[in-house]
């Protein structure tokens, strides 16, 4: 894994305002925790917008389906 640093910072930032120029935005998906630091502490999280983490969801138990029905007559 590479390290980021400021010269990562600054092409994430280029390749956001030259998006920005034709009307698109760049949006950061799983960002190691230390390039997420990074862009805060140089001030740009509002410029280099970096998508919160989701939640591992937690498995749902599938539901058993039981059926109704009636049962034979037994006396016949």
């Amino acid at each position: 894994m590479v390290t980021p640093d400021l010269s990562t910072i600054d092409a994430l930032a280029r390749l956001q305002l030259a998006a920005h120029r034709f009307g698109f935005e760049v949006r950061l998906r799983r960002v190691p925790r230390e390039l997420e630091e990074l862009i805060a502490f140089a001030g740009l999280d509002d410029v280099l917008r970096v998508e919160p983490r989701r939640q591992a969801e937690e498995r749902e138990e599938r539901l058993r389906v039981e059926e109704e029905r009636e049962l034979d007559d037994p006396t016949v």
